[in-house]
C-alpha cells in the first residue's frame, strides 16, 4: 500500500490500514520512529472495558467529605515539604 504526503504535511491512510486498525474520522494515532527507521502507528483509543481491573479494588470506602477535605488540604499547601 502506498500513501502520499500532501503539501500541508498530511497523509491519508489507505482504507485497508484504517480498517485493520479500527480507525474512524477523528481518531488519534501515536507515531513511533524506531531505530531501524520504521514508523509504527498506534491507535490511542481503548474501549473502557479494557481498563477494567487495572487498578486494585480500594481497601476502604472514601466519602465525598473525605475527598473534599483532602482537596482543601492540598489547596492550602499543608502537607507539602
Amino acid at each position: 500500500m502506498i500513501a502520499t504526503l500532501t503539501s500541508k504535511g498530511q497523509l491519508t491512510l489507505p482504507k485497508q490500514v484504517r480498517e485493520r486498525l479500527g480507525l474512524s474520522s477523528g481518531d488519534r494515532l501515536e507515531c513511533i520512529a524506531t531505530a531501524a527507521g520504521v514508523i509504527e502507528l498506534v491507535p490511542l483509543k481503548q474501549p473502557a472495558a479494557k481498563l477494567r481491573g487495572i487498578l486494585p479494588k480500594p481497601t476502604k470506602v472514601v466519602t465525598i467529605e473525605d475527598m473534599n477535605a483532602a482537596i482543601a488540604e492540598g489547596a492550602s499547601g499543608h502537607g507539602r515539604d
